[in-house]
């Protein structure tokens, strides 16, 4: 069932009237784990006559409405219809008269403790122990928690906020700090946002500037180790502004969040948001800031209209993040990217997606999911790869980045569909008659609306990704004595080699004698109990579950504990659950820790362990 004709997940009515600007005043209780106060939702009718405001809202405590006036506030009635899963409920609100125009309606409401998109720390959870702390993460569909809203991508808003919280934290908005006194900030964002960007975090943090434009925070425990992690990012943001034009948001900060937050990083403007299981120490997972920078582009600036349509945001980022990796580090590492993205896709449909094909396409139809439960790879890895294929068959980069920049300064400050990307790209490259020949080539249905893997992959330089191969097949076809007399073993490999070298160990459909002795021996060889980065170890403890090594669970539960980041909790849980000797203790676990995880993470953990099924 789709919600509303703009978008499936949305029951807001965006064809006939839409919210240009908000003013937010908040307070945070700890205590009570709500954020209360109001919402003054500016409209823009788009058509005469209006008479019902339909919107997004999610277990609200509504107090009252009313529209402004000249004359003061008018008390308008409005009504909740039933919940759903993961949808929220549809919001109505009758104008007491036919309206044309533009008006303003105040919201008094309060969030409910279990809002889903807000996660509220207790001091003891936090690095400092000190302070508690709360963050948000409103993508896809979770805005409508915190604030009654068009929940919609289609529709966006500026906005100010006040914010109260207790003296002695911090608070941070997806927008410039412009003051603040002892208890209070304010913030004001002036680019148009979709709902899915407004974000919050309160807690003991501090920061470290990186440089002209940007800060890291961080708790005061790994404001330094932050810092130099992620001292690369004004190189990354010059980069980007070369490939996609100038940077519009004033700010760019960075935020270390908790380990229970679900992404890699969340690209709210002005303020990202990373996972703490970047810092790996020799900046090998930097990357993930230049993919959240591009998104200053690439999602924030242009939109995708709804998340069916979902890869317009992540592919072209990935795209762009594969750019600035080719503009520092050479094209040989952009390809190396671009191949170890492959190699997450190709374990994504065959792990996560192996029983949702349909979910495998670039453009899913959200009718019946949410678009929590389609979250995966394939927009970010197949499309970029789409991207990627376009580059190469319409002249290299020379000829497709004046498009793409112009793409980009077309469609700034709006929401498009794939089909806006598509005529945009005919309307460039026919204006001269040789390109017809390359145009009638793309397949567009098997791009699209095709299952699977990318239909065509890229010439990619794979000369990083050959010595990784020859590793993985090394320890895949040969006996213990025999790795141990191969002299490949002095072969370095860089941390995103072996990363990668493990991804492909992992997609062997036969590992010779994989044994205790054998994951030792690896284990020693990559140095993999001495690092900190954790996309090797989470290859590694894949591969104890692999090898069903039930003495090694307390390890295996020990990393899915150690941080929720989906991309990591979820592979493990869900091959925790095929092995039938350990989902009882995955299951355990699971539940001893879902409180300390984000719904969005809690709720798909269930699902891989076969607990709950897609709504």
């Amino acid at each position: 069932m789709r919600l509303s004709q703009t978008d499936p997940s949305s029951y807001s009515n965006a064809d006939e009237l839409i919210i240009r600007h908000v003013d937010l005043d908040w307070t945070v209780n700890f205590e009570k784990s709500t954020l209360s106060g109001s919402a003054s939702l500016y409209f823009k009718t788009l058509r005469d006559d209006v008479e019902e405001i339909f919107l997004d809202s999610s277990e609200l405590d509504i107090a009252s409405m009313a529209i402004k006036t000249s004359a003061g506030e008018v008390p308008v009635s409005w009504d909740v219809g039933s919940p759903v899963e993961n949808i929220g409920s549809k919001l109505t609100v009758y104008l007491p008269t036919k309206t044309s125009g533009e008006f303003t309606l105040v919201v008094e409401y309060e969030t409910n403790p279990k809002a889903s998109a807000l996660q509220w720390l207790t001091a003891e959870q936090t690095c400092g122990k000190k302070h508690p702390y709360l963050f948000s993460q409103c993508q896809a569909i979770h805005a409508r928690s915190i604030v009654p809203c068009q929940d919609t991508p289609a529709v966006k808003f500026t906005y100010n906020a006040t914010l109260r919280h207790p003296a002695g934290v911090t608070g941070l908005m997806s927008a410039v700090k412009k003051k603040s006194e002892t208890g209070v900030s304010y913030f004001e964002q002036k680019t148009p946002i979709p709902s899915y960007l407004l974000a919050i975090v309160v807690g003991a943090l501090v920061e470290k500037s990186i440089g002209p434009i940007s800060s890291v925070w961080a708790e005061q425990e790994q404001i330094d180790e932050s810092a130099e992690e992620f001292s690369q990012t004004a190189q990354f943001i010059a980069e980007a502004e070369n490939i996609c034009g100038p940077y519009v948001w004033g700010r760019y900060d960075l935020l270390v969040m908790p380990p229970s937050f679900p992404f890699g990083g969340m690209e709210n403007p002005c303020l990202t948001f990373v996972t703490p299981t970047l810092l790996a120490g020799d900046k090998s997972l930097a990357t993930v800031v230049a993919h959240e920078i591009a998104h200053s582009w690439t999602g924030n600036l242009v939109t995708n209209r709804n998340f069916e349509h979902f890869w317009l945001n992540e592919g072209f980022t990935v795209f762009v993040e594969g750019k600035i990796v080719g503009r520092m580090f050479g094209n040989a590492a952009r390809d190396f990217h671009a191949l170890h993205g492959l190699s997450e896709l190709t374990d994504c449909i065959k792990t996560q997606l192996a029983d949702t094909p349909d979910l495998t396409k670039l453009v899913v139809d959200l009718s019946d999911c949410s678009p929590d439960d389609a979250f995966s790879t394939v927009p970010y890895i197949k499309g970029s790869t789409f991207l990627r294929y376009l580059e190469d068959l319409l002249g290299g980069p020379e000829k497709f980045e004046p498009f793409f920049r112009s793409y980009l300064n077309t469609f700034k400050f709006k929401s498009v569909m794939t089909d806006d990307f598509k005529k945009a790209l005919y309307d460039w490259f026919r204006e001269d008659p040789q390109n017809e020949v390359f145009l009638e080539r793309i397949d567009w249905d098997r791009w699209l609306t095709g299952t699977g893997m990318p239909p065509v992959i890229p010439n990619y330089d794979r000369s990083l990704l050959d010595a990784c191969q020859k590793h993985s097949t090394l320890w895949a076809e040969n006996d213990l004595e025999t790795i141990k007399a191969s002299p490949l073993l002095s072969e370095k490999l860089t941390s995103i080699q072996i990363i990668e070298f493990l991804a492909q160990l992992l997609e062997k459909k036969k590992i010779q004698d994989l044994t205790p002795e054998k994951l030792k021996l690896l284990d020693e060889t990559y140095h993999i109990h001495k690092t900190k980065n954790a996309e090797i170890r989470f290859r590694f403890v894949r591969l104890y579950i692999r090898a069903r090594m039930l003495d090694k669970m307390e390890e295996i539960l020990a990393f899915a504990n150690s941080n929720f980041r989906m991309k990591f909790v979820r592979p493990v849980y869900k091959e925790l659950a095929c092995w039938p000797e350990a989902k009882p203790m995955a299951v355990e676990n699971y539940n001893k820790v879902k409180d300390q995880m984000m719904s969005v993470c809690a709720y798909t953990v269930s699902k891989d362990l076969g607990l709950e099924t897609c709504k």
